[in-house]
Parts: C-alpha cells; sequence; structure tokens
C-alpha cells in the first residue's frame, strides 16, 4: 500500500512497502506552480505512484521529474511519465543526460552543472553534482533553497518499514544497510572513495533542515551533524572490509 506525507511544507513522500526485500521505496512530489517529481519509481509501481501524485496535483500540471542516477527505482517508469504528462521534462546530471537517456528516455532530458538551479515558482533546486555518492559516474542530489530540504538518494538507506519522518537517529538503521551490503552481490553498494568525505562535508554546509530519504525516514534533526556522521560510518564500514 502506497502512503503520503507532507515532510515539509509542499514537498509529500509517497512510500510503497516492499515486504519480500523489506525495504520501502520513496518518490518526493514538489506542489508548485511548476510541481516536480524526484524519483519516478519503477515501473511496476507506476499505477500506484501515479494514483498519488494525481492525488496531489493535476498530473498534465507536472512539469520536473528528476532523479540522482540511472537505476530502475530512480527513474525505471519515466517513459511511462511522459505518456501522461505532456509538459513534464527529466532533469539529471550532464553525464546522466549524455550517457544514459539519450538512449533510455522517450524525450530529451535536461543535464544540469553542479550548482546549477531549477525554478519551480516559489521554490529554488540547486543541483549537486556527486559522482559516485551514492553510486554511479552520473550521480547527483538535489537541494531545495527556500526550506531546506536535501533530497539523498541512497544516502542514509534504512531498511524496514519505518515511520515517514522522524527526528530521531537515522544513523543506526543506515549503519546496519552499511554492513548489510558489505559482503555479497550488494558489495560496495555506497562506495567509499577519495572524494566521499569531501562531498558530505559539502552537502552538510548547505545546512538542510530535512532529509529526504529514498529508503527509509525521512529526517528532520540535525541535518549537518547527521551527514557528518554518515561520512565517518561509511569510511568506517568501508576500512572494515
Amino acid at each position: 500500500m502506497t502512503s503520503v506525507t507532507e515532510i515539509a511544507p509542499d514537498i509529500f513522500r509517497i512510500s510503497t512497502f516492499i515486504p519480500e526485500n523489506n525495504i520501502q521505496m520513496n518518490q518526493f512530489l514538489v506542489r508548485d506552480d511548476e510541481p516536480l517529481l524526484w524519483h519516478t519509481g519503477h515501473r511496476y509501481l507506476f499505477e500506484e505512484v501515479r494514483q498519488a501524485v494525481a492525488g496531489l496535483i493535476d498530473i498534465d500540471a507536472l512539469r520536473w521529474i528528476g532523479f540522482s542516477h540511472f537505476e530502475p527505482d530512480e527513474c525505471g517508469s519515466l517513459n511511462e511519465w511522459f505518456r501522461i504528462a505532456p509538459s513534464a521534462e527529466a532533469f539529471c546530471s550532464v553525464v546522466g543526460a549524455r550517457v544514459n537517456m539519450t538512449d533510455f528516455a522517450s524525450r530529451k532530458a535536461k543535464g544540469l552543472q553542479h550548482d546549477e538551479i531549477i525554478k519551480t515558482g516559489r521554490y529554488s533546486f540547486r543541483f549537486q553534482s556527486t559522482p559516485h555518492l551514492p553510486h554511479g559516474w552520473d550521480a547527483g542530489l538535489l537541494f531545495e533553497e527556500t526550506n531546506k530540504t536535501l533530497f539523498c538518494s541512497d544516502v542514509l538507506h534504512q531498511n524496514g518499514n519505518v515511520t515517514a519522518l522522524t527526528s530521531s537517529d537515522v544513523i543506526a538503521g543506515a549503519r546496519e544497510n552499511l554492513k548489510a551490503t558489505q559482503s555479497g552481490p550488494m558489495k560496495n553498494y555506497i562506495p567509499y572513495t577519495s572524494n566521499t568525505e569531501s562531498q558530505l562535508n559539502m552537502l552538510a554546509g548547505l545546512k538542510p533542515k530535512t532529509l529526504a530519504i529514498m529508503h527509509g525516514s525521512s529526517f528532520n534533526g540535525d541535518c549537518a551533524k547527521t551527514l557528518h556522521e554518515f561520512a565517518k560510518e561509511l569510511k568506517e564500514t568501508a576500512s572494515a572490509f
């Protein structure tokens, strides 16, 4: 069952729990003059997510569809959205637009440079280029500047059917997931590279008030501290295996 929760002003978390994988799949809809959807979700979830979005906005008004990197839960149903949203335009990193979207997407995607801004009306979104964070050459994240929400993709991934929004610790759940993915076929799910710490410090420097997390609870506690702690957890976990 898909649930909808407003986690910050005009930002709605659309969440579907997949029990067989013990994971929540979360998309985020921003309601504004030019509505924005961050993550499309998988194709198999398209109808549930579509119904949730339709309960918040007129689908015809959907203007922007963004995602961090090329992966089914990030952009798997992009072309399905294009079929029902005539004015929608996809955006991602320059690498993602050039390397992946030219073949995958039925409409040309807008490739954003680091710190490039998209305005939706009342709100302004700053794209952050973060190669290999959470993973993929093409990765990037998005920061809403008015209410200071950082759209984190897989950063701070927590498993389980957890609460929609919390001000309690999310590091424990993220640590558990990191350790679980350091063996077997999911090893290095979020790699630690020479740039990881500086990237997370950069994101913490934005001073976000809410972290919109793709898998697990969104967070509205001390976000900068949490991002610094996550950098430490990544480094320690990577060193341990």
